[in-house]
């Protein structure tokens, strides 16, 4: 499949370098054809189409016409990304690109997908699905950017470039409203207060009463509300220094609460989405709605519900040395404070195959609830070098980077095991830090017009550090006891291990991450490259464990990815074709994992199970064959897999079993004729052991992603105003979304160790895993008047009402939104 596609695209693409490449038309004469982004990959400005990496830049412009409103849906249009709100949180995003990503928001685990506002790091996830209300650009770049972009960038980067204050007095004000009773206001305003001090104010209210109906408390749930306000600033003249900054307030209450199709309580009814769980959504409940559990802090009254708040502060200082050099000071600080209660369990048990659909409980204390209530702060400094040498034969670009990110998050595990008796798993407080300085340059050397080299190279020094606090009672009355979740007792004893081994609680890590690439440009409107890149993801801990014996480390998550592609604009800008071939090899593979104890509990654990590797093809294609009328397509395929260490110990220094030495107990289990998912079989549907005993297929990797549409601007006569209608679609492959890929299905089956009414490996979708193939259909007609003045829009997103898997938690599935439509009138001024 990869080889036809390959050369399916590489066809095109050739035919297309083919023909006579026009010259392009000069601003003076009026610029047709595909418009040019600038952009910052490279942490200097050029254009998309000379950047020898694999991006997806969009304009404010292309943001507005698809109808992308929030990073979340960034995934419908990028070639093999794929990204979903955590389970329970709408406003953090999991990204995974070519493969590799995080679903934790937990402040021991980093992103694989780094995001960025404006050249800052955003460190957590926990609030990264940020809404665009004033955006100059988006970059997506695929791939590690471990040189010039650092840590945590494995799969690769979203930049989020904002929009300077303008020279004039303009800007605009903007109001909509949609399904599920939605409410939008949107405005921005430029001040010129004078020539060389520009300021803008910009600022978002949102609010909804969300798509889902909990039929036990008789609300609704999943909203998506919140707003936030930015102020930027510039000052310089257009001289030596110039001075930018912003300041930002951003609020999210956004839920991602388990719900279905179907009434759980009546089957029959599949008229929305629904839920029934019995803990209500509200900010604060008193008495304590857990007791009689003795739970501590303020989230002891938290009702249903996830809310964050989040501070930006960025200054970017730049000095032009001279005419072939430049140097900035950026420098950003963000605090985030997320309180959340989320039932992961619906107000009751969680399925398996003895019960694959448990009953409708309602519990008032919910099923399985985590409770959150944490605060983050990060500091980042950043001295940036760059410029030419020899008359621009030479290129750099480098600098000093520090951050120091502050964690505290104090947080609760409840399980219910009736309406009456429940128990309180764990009831922390977690205070880790990291603090890291890295140092990095990238040189590029123009042997000629037409052949440029590349060398980068950056060396990071990190040490993080790990503390947890038993928040219980009987952990602080003078003593510690051994089942207290305290750094003290961060030992595992036998006879899980032969000896006692301590858990460190400081991790450091040394690594270079280099990048090189060779660019041939055989005229102007065409790029070839072929590169080299390595990039690495921080360490970590299991800090979800509710037993210090489950408090594991797990090491740094390494890459090296190859990359080689072309890049081409051809009949005067009317045609854009770029395809990318990449292999990317990943060692220690960080891999999230779910299950259920004895006790129907839920437990988490994260380990480096094994190595990975994945290769595929991108392809990014625009076409404009009239003014006004724009089409594109965009495709993704990837051919991915685990590689495990068939010769590894049997259990490593902590006691886990090694993949190689789980799979043969699980394929014992099942030769004993026990159903996996049944009593003692442990080692099957765990881990990345499928439930019959296979290497699990890698998560969130579909095979094929392709996405279409077209947009043309009509005009109305000679009245100055004009119509846009414009349509797009995305596909999706079959995929699995949870590591174990256990996924329940219908049919009874008899085994060694019981007969059960479903099972792992056989019949129709009943709940889990599985996410099968699907299509997403966006739909918009855009009004505007003279000059753009005056604009009214109506769209659609998910228009035909899909639905599809997009996680998994504890054999239940989580499904994206349903269909949305909203109305929008905007003045520009």
């Amino acid at each position: 499949m990869i080889r036809r596609f390959l050369l399916a695209s590489s066809a095109a693409v050739v035919a297309l370098s083919a023909q006579p490449a026009f010259a392009q038309s000069s601003d003076e004469e009026g610029q047709t054809g595909i418009a040019d982004i600038v952009v910052t990959a490279q942490r200097r400005s050029e254009s998309v189409q000379d950047v020898p990496i694999a991006i997806s830049a969009f304009s404010a412009d292309q943001l507005a016409e698809q109808g992308v409103t929030n990073t979340l849906q960034l995934s419908q249009y990028v070639p093999n990304l794929f990204a979903m709100n955590n389970t329970g949180l709408g406003s953090a995003n999991g990204y995974y690109l070519r493969g590799l990503g995080n679903t934790e928001s937990i402040a021991t685990f980093d992103p694989a997908v780094g995001t960025y506002v404006d050249d800052i790091y955003l460190s957590r996830q926990n609030a990264n699905n940020l809404s665009f209300f004033d955006v100059e650009r988006v970059e997506v770049l695929r791939g590690p950017q471990g040189t010039l972009f650092g840590r945590n960038t494995t799969g690769g980067a979203i930049s989020v470039i904002m929009r300077d204050p303008g020279t004039e007095l303009s800007g605009f004000g903007e109001v909509g409203y949609g399904r599920y009773d939605r409410r939008l206001v949107r405005a921005s305003i430029d001040l010129p207060i004078a020539d060389s001090f520009l300021v803008k104010v910009s600022g978002f209210l949102q609010n909804d009463h969300g798509y889902v109906r909990n039929i036990s408390r008789e609300q609704d749930i999943n909203d998506d509300d919140g707003g936030g306000f930015r102020i930027g600033f510039k000052v310089g003249d257009g001289g030596k220094l110039t001075w930018r900054g912003s300041a930002a307030y951003i609020v999210s209450n956004a839920e991602n609460i388990l719900n279905f199709e179907c009434n759980p309580a009546n089957p029959t009814d599949c008229n929305g989405r629904f839920a029934t769980t019995g803990l209500a959504v509200t900010q604060t409940i008193t008495p304590s709605p857990y007791a009689p559990l003795v739970v501590t802090g303020r989230k002891a009254n938290f009702g249903q519900g996830n809310r964050t708040e989040t501070t930006i502060a960025t200054s970017n200082l730049g000095i032009e040395l001279g005419d072939n050099a430049s140097l900035n000071f950026i420098t950003g600080a963000v605090n985030l404070k997320q309180k959340f209660a989320i039932d992961f369990f619906d107000g009751r048990g969680g399925p398996s195959i003895a019960t694959p659909l448990p009953p409708t409980r309602g519990y008032l204390r919910g099923g399985f609830v985590i409770l959150n209530d944490g605060t983050h702060d990060q500091f980042t400094q950043e001295v940036k070098l760059a410029g030419s040498l020899g008359d621009g034969a030479v290129e750099y670009v480098g600098g000093i980077f520090y951050i120091n990110e502050r964690n505290t998050t104090d947080f609760a595990d409840v399980f219910s095991l009736s309406s009456a008796a429940a128990l309180l798993l764990a009831d922390r407080t977690l205070k880790n830090k990291t603090e890291a300085w890295a140092g990095y340059l990238q040189l590029d050397y123009n042997i000629s017009e037409q052949i440029k080299l590349t060398a980068g190279i950056r060396y990071t020094d990190e040490e993080k550090t790990f503390n947890i606090a038993d928040n219980r009672p009987s952990c602080n009355d003078g003593t510690i006891e051994a089942t207290c979740l305290a750094n003290v007792n961060l030992v595992i004893n036998p006879p899980i291990v032969p000896t006692a081994v301590a858990i460190p609680d400081i991790q450091r890590t040394k690594l270079w991450t280099p990048r090189f690439a060779i660019n041939y440009k055989p005229n102007d409107d065409m790029l070839l490259f072929v590169s080299a890149t390595r990039g690495f993801k921080s360490g970590g801990w299991n800090a979800r464990g509710s037993a210090t014996n489950e408090l594991l480390p797990f090491g740094p998550e390494k890459v090296w990815s190859y990359e080689a592609g072309i890049k081409s604009d051809l009949f005067d800008r009317r045609v854009r074709a770029n395809l990318t071939l990449f292999y990317q090899d990943t060692k220690d593979l960080q891999t999230p994992s779910a299950f259920i104890r004895a006790n129907g509990s839920l437990a988490f654990i994260t380990r480096n199970f094994a190595d990975y590797v994945n290769k595929g093809v991108e392809l990014e294609l625009t076409y404009e064959p009239i003014d006004n009328l724009r089409l594109f397509l965009n495709g993704g395929y990837q051919d991915d897999k685990y590689k495990i260490d068939r010769n590894a110990p049997a259990v490593d220094a902590f006691g886990v079993r090694s993949v190689a030495a789980q799979q043969a107990l699980c394929l014992a289990e099942l030769a004993a004729g026990r159903i996996a998912g049944g009593p003692n079989t442990t080692n099957c549907g765990a881990g990345i052991i499928a439930p019959d005993g296979s290497i699990a297929e890698p998560v969130r990797t579909p095979d094929w992603t392709f996405s279409f549409g077209a947009s043309y601007k009509a005009s109305l006569g000679g009245s100055g105003w004009s119509l846009t209608p414009s349509v797009n679609a995305s596909y999706a492959s079959k995929s699995e979304v949870g590591t174990s890929n256990v996924t329940i299905r219908s049919g009874s089956v008899t085994g060694t160790n019981g007969t059960f009414p479903a099972n792992l490996t056989s019949g129709d979708f009943i709940t889990g895993s599985y996410s099968a193939a699907h299509w997403l259909v966006n739909a918009g007609l855009t009004l505007k008047g003279p000059d753009d003045q005056l604009s009214f829009a109506v769209e659609c997103s998910n228009c035909f009402n899909e639905s599809f898997v997009q996680n998994a938690l504890s054999n239940y599935s989580y499904l994206n939104r349903p269909m949305e439509w909203m109305l929008r009138a905007r003045y520009n001024f």
